[in-house]
């Protein structure tokens, strides 16, 4: 068993409310970027396998869009921000106010594409931020890259050097919606945070929360 599988609760709930704070930092960001009020929220935080996993994307031939990057410094790691094609195509849509857009044809539609991945940098940092000011451990992300593929094609990389030690993953679930009346558009998406061996140790020891071994 490995120090992710040792996980429980309370460690869980601190990835949560992690989530929560860089949520708040990213609906602000976005809320400038779009000119609209949008609220984000982290609903869950949860472990499960590489095969939980995969079913939560629509399985490994499900096409996707992410946005991942390189977690490095005093905690490394693979983070992978993974929204459905449909879900992802809604927000570029309203981002760039081209309702045409679509992955299918996005030859030239080189703004589309980069409002993802600037969505992608926007979520990301903010947790990574939110995370690195509460532990005062040096945590930053390398350039985030994007990916329209299949996931478990876009996944393989982060499961290469996580599956020498076990088969589990930390999920967090995020929710972005447009605060308007009588607007219920939701977009939801995951962070799969893949932890290289022991990297969570020292945010839960910053923290005083330690993982029995």
């Amino acid at each position: 068993m490995n120090y992710i599988e040792k996980m429980n609760t309370t460690h869980l709930d601190i990835l949560k409310e992690f989530g929560n704070i860089g949520a708040g930092h990213a609906a602000t960001a976005l809320s400038t970027l779009l000119n609209k009020q949008i609220d984000m929220k982290v609903p869950s935080a949860r472990i499960v396998s590489f095969n939980e996993m995969m079913e939560m994307a629509g399985g490994a031939e499900e096409e996707v869009v992410s946005v991942s990057l390189r977690i490095e410094g005093e905690v490394t790691g693979n983070m992978f921000f993974v929204l459905s094609l449909q879900q992802a195509e809604h927000f570029i849509s309203n981002m760039t106010g081209d309702k045409s857009f679509s992955f299918k044809k996005a030859e030239g539609k080189s703004l589309g594409l980069s409002a993802m991945q600037e969505l992608g940098n926007i979520l990301s940092g903010s947790y990574l931020s939110a995370l690195g000011d509460f532990t005062r451990l040096q945590i930053y992300p390398s350039v985030p890259e994007l990916a329209i593929d299949m996931f478990g094609a876009i996944i393989s990389y982060g499961l290469v050097e996580s599956s020498r030690y076990g088969d589990y993953a930390i999920v967090i679930e995020t929710v972005l919606k447009e605060v308007e009346a009588g607007c219920n558009d939701e977009m939801k998406g995951h962070f799969f945070l893949l932890p290289d061996p022991l990297s969570f140790g020292p945010i839960f020891e910053a923290l005083g929360v330690g993982i029995n071994e």
